[in-house]
Parts: C-alpha cells; sequence; structure tokens
C-alpha cells in the first residue's frame, strides 16, 4: 500500500547495443552518499538479461506528455519491437555510460548496477548515480527541478496520476515563523510626522 510511486521508463542496451525502454513502477532512492537508487524488475522480463549482463541503466522519468509512451513500453516487448520507433522517441546519448537514454524526458538518471539480489517475483536492482541531465525548460530560477513546469507522473492502483500542488517544504512544521514587527501610530510633533 506504498502508493502512490513514480512511473518510470529504463533505458537498458541488449548483447547487440539495441536500445530498449521498459517501464518501472518500483524505483527509488535508497541512499544518498554515495547516491544510490533501485528498481525492481521480474527476471522474465525481456531487459532483465540485458540489465544483468550489460549492468547499467537510465532512470527516465516521466511527464504527462509520455504517459501513453511509458504506458505503450509497459505492455509491449522489446523482443518483438523498437519501442523508440513505436512510440516517436528519441535516443539521447549519455555522458557517463554507455547506455542512451530518452531525449524527450525532463530528466535522465545514469545509473551503474552494484548489487542485484533476488526476492521473489522481482529482482532488485542496486545501482549507483554516475551522471545526471536535465532538461533546462524544467529548471526554476535557482537551477531546481520545478515540478510544476516538469509534469511528472506517478502511478497508483493502476492509474496514472499527475503530482499535485505543493502544501509544505522539509521543516516546515518545526520552523520558527517571523512575526511581524508591531504597528504604532504616527506621533505628531510640532507638525511633522516621525515614525518609530
Amino acid at each position: 500500500m506504498l502508493y502512490p510511486v513514480p512511473a518510470v521508463m529504463v533505458t537498458t542496451l541488449d548483447q547487440d547495443d539495441k536500445p530498449n525502454i521498459l517501464t518501472v513502477a518500483w524505483a527509488g532512492t535508497v541512499c544518498s552518499d554515495p547516491v544510490m537508487v533501485s528498481i525492481s524488475v521480474r527476471p522474465k522480463r525481456y531487459s532483465y538479461q540485458a540489465l544483468k549482463d550489460n549492468g547499467e541503466f537510465v532512470i527516465n522519468l516521466v511527464s504527462e506528455d509520455l504517459t501513453r509512451a511509458a504506458d505503450t513500453c509497459g505492455v509491449r516487448t522489446g523482443a518483438k519491437v523498437d519501442k523508440f520507433k513505436l512510440c516517436g522517441l528519441t535516443v539521447q546519448e549519455s555522458q557517463h555510460i554507455r547506455t542512451p537514454g530518452i531525449a524527450e524526458s525532463p530528466v535522465n538518471i545514469e545509473c551503474k548496477v552494484r548489487q542485484i539480489i533476488p526476492l521473489g517475483v522481482h529482482d532488485l536492482f542496486i545501482a549507483e548515480v554516475v551522471g545526471v541531465s536535465v532538461d533546462d525548460r524544467y529548471l526554476d530560477d535557482q537551477g531546481k527541478l520545478d515540478l510544476a513546469k516538469a509534469r511528472l507522473i506517478a502511478y497508483s492502483h493502476g492509474e496514472y496520476r499527475a503530482l499535485g500542488r505543493c502544501i509544505g517544504t522539509f521543516g516546515y512544521s518545526v520552523r520558527k515563523h517571523k512575526t511581524p514587527k508591531k504597528q504604532t501610530a504616527p506621533r505628531k510633533n510640532n507638525g511633522v510626522i516621525k515614525r518609530k
């Protein structure tokens, strides 16, 4: 019941260096130093062997505009179809690994697999983040990802959901609020108004 979860498109390279895309709903950050992420993939998925053999992948965040492509990549197999071509997506060269990302994605997170843990029907791939690319159109004035501009989605019980509005920031519940200065009425002195 840990919903919603991010819906991401993960890119891989197969043994013939052909890029493929799989949709993953179980992805997340697992460590901040070094920055590590995880994805869970079923061993029967076409991309599983490529992930295991190649040892790298790119997590491509999904915007509202990419929702249909993410769904298509989740229900079609790369064994039978070129998902980049089918979805009209562009291969984007990565900066630190051979596996490409998706150019239309607002954020591409380049990862190197450090550990694979068999869990049951899924295996957990723990990977170190070695590079991140962000489309400048989605950055705010401070250089941070603006979620409102990026229009990222989440996945919950079979439904794709748009992310909502910001309702607080980290630590806002304990942050001291500035109290406004007490306003005093201006005093009159020889016809000149002075303010404290």
